[in-house]
């Protein structure tokens, strides 16, 4: 089935769009980061609480679990498994956002219990780790099918469209999200909507399964797999050692990490950043200017990956995405607030959006590459588990230097104690954190490349050999 470009590029749509309705789910709240606070009375601290929440259970283990998963039972039971946990964690969050439940007995006892946060909140969270889960478990789950199916062909291509389809529902959120709880006066409708995308997401990967089944049937009568597992070939727990103990393992880890964490903690907060930096613009209209961050990506990632490809140069791109994404900072900690300039922040955002699309694209599919096939699975979730601990405390890291940095603001404090709508932050000292992520970043990827040239692990050489 493989070999029809069709069949295999329908193959990618179906799980693809898991993916799109994935990412405008994890964002849905990204633009509302004021109006929460208003209607839920949710402070930064608690919103990047919240925000950490969807990455505790990967870090405390899931995916690791989640790659044995992967790799024991296959790409289309633990695909349907984690479009089901993203259903149900949404479902969750919806509940726990939603405006009856503010007044219920239980979302009370909630915001009393344990740590001082609004029941609302912890409900979320919840929901949100829930979904973590599963996102994060969908994702591994995306590579290595796409692996299965494109190997030998557009790998790198097919990876970067993937890419390019999911960054497309974090423009199309920005876009739609504060026009639905405008339009019906909720932070919880865009939440509401987005779970019923995922649950369409869910129907679409249920029928990949059975354009995958019959692929495997197919390899099994052309000889090129058994239907029975061959021992040396089967996965095994202690094979995690192999990747554990190799060092160019760590180093793409390190570099996802970081890298990783100036981008998406920095969407949780960039459209708020984006309103305070111009000027006091409305929330409405940071988000479309900030909506335009992922389309660079979306735009330029299957090109990228095309490139890669048939040209190839992996380790050089994650250097040149580097350092874009250090400029970038730099200009909205500096240059943005100094001007107001709508202008340069546009013209920012799509430059951070560029970065976006050359290190993802360059990354995912050298995996491949230093990672025997028959342990891939775990190799993806161990780099996502070392990924998600940055991303689980980084937006903690991020809502509390937020608030300690203008606990002295006076325009914050004048704002607060008039119950103003918009409370005008300053952003310096967070940008200039994510700013550092983008310095480790760059010198890991340097390494890399080095290391790459000494051991010839491929990552400069094209997919496509002729």
């Amino acid at each position: 089935m493989n070999d029809n470009p069709a069949l295999r590029w329908i193959a990618l749509i179906l799980i693809a769009l898991m993916m799109f309705f994935g990412y405008m789910f994890v964002d849905v709240m990204s633009p509302l980061q004021a109006l929460v606070e208003q209607q839920r009375g949710w402070s930064p601290t608690v919103f990047g609480t919240y925000a950490s929440a969807e990455y505790i259970l990967n870090v405390c283990g899931f995916l690791i679990l989640a790659g044995i998963i992967l790799d024991k039972m296959g790409i289309r039971f633990t695909g349907v498994l984690s479009a089901s946990m993203m259903l149900l964690g949404a479902s969750i969050k919806y509940v726990g956002i939603s405006d009856w439940f503010q007044t219920t007995g239980f979302c009370q006892w909630l915001g009393s219990w344990w740590t001082a946060m609004p029941g609302s909140a912890k409900m979320a969270a919840l929901g949100f780790m829930i979904f973590g889960c599963g996102c994060e478990m969908a994702g591994t789950t995306v590579s290595k099918a796409i692996a299965k199916w494109f190997k030998g062909k557009e790998m790198a291509m097919a990876m970067g469209i993937e890419m390019a389809i999911a960054r497309v529902g974090v423009f199309a959120i920005f876009s739609i999200s504060p026009l639905i709880a405008a339009k019906l006066g909720s932070v919880a409708a865009p939440v509401g909507f987005c779970t019923v995308l995922l649950l369409i997401g869910l129907i679409n990967y249920i029928i990949f399964t059975f354009m995958d089944s019959k692929f495997d049937r197919q390899l099994v009568e052309a000889g090129i797999k058994t239907d029975q597992a061959d021992p040396d070939e089967e996965f095994k727990v202690a094979d995690l050692g192999k990747i554990f103990s190799s060092r160019s393992f760590w180093v793409v880890a390190l570099l996802c990490v970081l890298y990783y964490s100036a981008i998406f903690p920095f969407q949780r907060y960039g459209a708020n950043m984006l309103q305070c930096n111009l000027d006091g613009i409305s929330a409405k209209t940071a988000s479309d200017i900030f909506r335009w961050f992922p389309i660079g990506a979306a735009a330029l990632t299957p090109f990228l990956g095309r490139y890669l490809d048939t040209k190839g140069k992996g380790a050089t791109m994650l250097i040149w995405g580097a350092m874009l994404l250090i400029v970038c900072h730099l200009i909205f900690a500096f240059v943005v607030p100094a001007t107001h300039s709508r202008v340069i922040a546009f013209a920012t955002i799509v430059i951070l959006g560029v970065s976006f699309s050359l290190v993802p694209a360059a990354l995912w599919p050298s995996v491949p590459k230093i990672i025997d096939e028959k342990i891939l699975g775990s190799a993806y979730c161990l780099i996502f588990w070392v990924q998600n601990i940055g991303l689980c405390f980084v937006p903690l890291l991020i809502g509390s230097v937020l608030s300690s940095s203008n606990a002295s603001n006076p325009d914050v404090i004048a704002a607060k104690a008039a119950g103003a709508e918009f409370i005008p932050y300053n952003y310096t000292i967070p940008l200039l954190i994510f700013a550092g992520f983008g310095v480790a970043a760059l010198l890991i990827a340097i390494y890399l490349k080095a290391l790459d040239k000494k051991r010839s692990l491929g990552l400069e050489l094209p997919n496509i050999q002729k």
